[in-house]
């Protein structure tokens, strides 16, 4: 076991450097994307804005992210789009997280309270003004655990790049089991790998609901 670390040992953490990296940037872009999404859905021209971000969000949720990837990286060079396999896996995860981001960050600002808004219209706040200062935090405190917890669903959707021959740690996984035929102890080391990484995530979560928590009622 010790020599079989020993030698793999380099490339499974070149796997989780390369896991975490399009994690990070994967989860960046789909939340930049999503927000960006919800807010022109929100405050664009709902005939020629709203309903294209519903048939998009519709499309990605309603087909699996592998049929997604393979027509993002063997479709894309028949529109021109030649990408290399990390990126079209990072922008893969990005237009994948998108959809469901935008999704949670509605349902955020529809938890915003009415009575808060129309107290802020009342005393004359202007509208970008009762969108930073009252709708985004209220939303952000509303919408936080459930941005956090696909957070974490993205990082086990990072496995599914290896399809595409990216070398995140599932890859390098694979390529330790079809080299040595020993499945135990790879899979454990990867099960290990993700657990750890679910539960940095998740207590980072926790610990920015609370500071968003706090700085509400400070606010307030």
């Amino acid at each position: 076991m010790l020599e079989m670390l020993h030698r793999y040992g380099p490339d499974l953490l070149t796997g989780f450097g390369l896991t975490l990296l399009t994690w990070v940037l994967g989860t960046a872009g789909g939340l930049v994307l999503g927000f960006l999404l919800e807010m022109a859905r929100r405050f664009g021209p709902r005939f020629w804005v709203g309903w294209p971000i519903r048939a998009y969000v519709e499309f990605i949720r309603g087909t699996p992210f592998l049929v997604q990837l393979f027509v993002l990286y063997y479709g894309g060079p028949l529109i021109g789009l030649r990408l290399d396999a990390l990126p079209a896996g990072v922008l893969g995860l990005s237009l994948y997280g998108a959809a469901y981001f935008t999704e949670i960050l509605r349902a955020g600002f529809d938890a915003v309270p009415k009575g808060q808004i129309e107290a802020a219209r009342a005393i004359g706040l202007p509208g970008r003004t009762i969108v930073w200062r009252i709708m985004l935090p209220v939303m952000m405190v509303s919408a936080l655990p459930a941005l956090v917890n696909f957070a974490i669903i993205l990082t086990k959707e990072t496995v599914i790049l290896s399809m595409i021959t990216v070398p995140e740690i599932m890859f390098q996984t694979q390529t330790m089991m079809s080299e040595t035929f020993e499945f135990v102890l790879p899979i454990l080391i990867l099960a290990l790998f993700f657990w750890g990484f679910v539960e940095v995530i998740s207590r980072f979560g926790r610990r920015l609901e609370r500071r968003f928590t706090h700085y509400l009622l400070e606010e307030s």
